[in-house]
């Protein structure tokens, strides 16, 4: 799935808000009666710590007999990761695993030097209703490990680090913070949290991680003074420590960490600092020397 140049989010500038440096409003595609909210790559912000995508699934219902059905398709140079809120997604990749993914647990999938995989609502929940909410992110790896070994790790929800507190529930989905460290193997310096907020609650960001970014999922939250709906993304200016209130119940996730060490490209689902990698890995998948996904024969072609 690919978006136009017209369709691709844009930041603005916020007045008198001493914390936050953008916001981001992101476009929105209509897949079919499935709504994707692109927030990264925007215009005049390209990524967030080691973020460079950053897509929102829905919230959807499917009528029973129809779902999810991304055919496989390949990856370089980065790892993804799928946060649900809602739903279940089945996994496939080239190395052979297939994994569903459910709320509070972590599929992460590092490309690395090339991956295959694909993801589809299961087999055996076709025949009823269903939800589909979530996050999908891509991070960057650093440029000595843009050719590692694909790889992938599932963490279960039990698994994830949590604490409540005073109105919060947070979860470290990946990286660290709040003197907690998430299982998920992370790369490079990384912040990626999820939290549920009881009205009028406070959670405060430490300054810890150079680049940090607040999206609102459900309710809306409120910065420095300016308050943010749902669905947009709020950049906060570094080096220094941020409160994030609730004036009412509202759930947010907050990512971050240092900058990604170099200029990126992207093309479809292709990440690396060297345009000719790129173009490498376009002929390859034209090609068919990228591995398959066993069990699972369909595949979707390179895009103009």
């Amino acid at each position: 799935m690919t978006f136009q140049r017209d369709e691709t989010p844009t930041c603005a500038k916020v007045e008198g808000c001493d914390a936050v440096e953008f916001v981001i409003t992101p476009k929105t595609k209509d897949l079919g009666g499935f709504d994707v909210r692109r927030v990264l790559p925007a215009l005049e912000k390209r990524s967030v710590g080691p973020f460079v995508f950053f897509d929102q699934m829905g919230p959807a219902v499917f009528p029973a007999g129809e779902g999810i059905s991304v055919r496989p398709h390949p990856h370089i140079g980065l790892s993804t990761l799928t946060w649900l809120f809602e739903g279940e997604i089945m996994h496939r990749d080239s190395l052979g695993y297939v994994q569903p993914i459910r709320p509070g647990e972590v599929n992460w999938m590092t490309a690395g030097s090339g991956i295959v995989h694909s993801e589809r609502t299961p087999a055996e929940l076709l025949g009823q209703e269903r939800k589909l909410f979530g996050l999908q992110v891509w991070m960057a790896l650093p440029q000595d490990l843009e050719e590692t070994a694909p790889s992938f790790q599932h963490v279960a929800a039990g698994d994830i680090p949590s604490f409540e507190k005073a109105g919060i529930k947070l979860s470290l989905v990946a990286g660290k913070g709040w003197n907690m460290a998430s299982p998920v193997t992370v790369h490079s310096e990384t912040l990626y949290a999820d939290v549920e907020a009881a009205e009028g609650a406070v959670l405060t960001l430490p300054a810890d991680h150079e680049e940090r970014a607040v999206y609102p999922v459900r309710g809306s939250v409120e910065i420095g003074g300016a308050q943010f709906e749902a669905g947009t993304m709020t950049i906060l200016k570094p080096g220094q420590s941020v409160d994030v209130s609730s004036p009412e119940s509202a759930h947010y996730v907050v990512i971050g960490g240092a900058p990604i060490d170099g200029k990126r490209h992207l093309f479809w689902n292709f990440v690396s600092s060297r345009p000719e990698r790129i173009e490498q890995a376009k002929d390859d998948w034209r090609e068919g020397r990228f591995a398959s996904v066993p069990g699972d024969d369909e595949f979707i072609p390179l895009p103009d």
